[in-house]
């Protein structure tokens, strides 16, 4: 047993214009062999299902991109200050050590946790989350066709 600190992480989700009142919480646990994920989010749009013209909205893509930032600098393209999708191999849209999960909105609120292999808390300090207001297709390049970011929120380092 180290005597070295166990380094965790934490991030506060915030909505932007489109999606103003989106909050939630999301916890990065150093677990054995990977990450534990905790998320929880409200505020979320209610499904609205596609056709072959628009996408649904909902469920809802969500990702770690690789800056730690959250401004609003276009608002027609909110949070592009986040930069791209998480991506340290190299690896398609799909694989990338970013890719989470679709969040599913029970009227306007997500809970779900799940574990990954793909990093520790520690890699994921200074990144941001994105919530994304479609669902990711998990095929389409460089990102999933997941369409605009509505919420996001930077990842910083919680210590034992």
């Amino acid at each position: 047993m180290n005597n070295f600190p166990r380094l965790d992480a934490y991030a506060k989700i915030s909505g932007g214009n489109i999606v103003p009142d989106l909050q939630g919480n999301i916890w990065f646990v150093d677990v054995e062999g990977g990450t534990e994920v905790y998320v929880e989010v409200w505020g979320l749009p209610l499904y609205q299902p596609g056709n072959e013209n628009i996408q649904p909205i909902g469920p809802f893509g969500f990702h770690i991109h690789e800056n730690g930032v959250c401004e609003i600098t276009n608002y027609n393209n909110p949070f592009e200050s986040a930069g791209e999708h998480w991506n340290p191999t190299n690896q398609p849209h799909g694989n990338h050590a970013g890719d989470f999960p679709v969040l599913f909105s029970n009227n306007g609120y997500a809970r779900m946790n799940f574990f990954t292999d793909k990093f520790k808390p520690v890699d994921v300090v200074d990144k941001s989350v994105i919530i994304h207001l479609n669902p990711d297709d998990y095929r389409t390049q460089p990102a999933g066709n997941s369409g605009l970011r509505i919420g996001c929120g930077v990842i910083y380092p919680l210590y034992d």
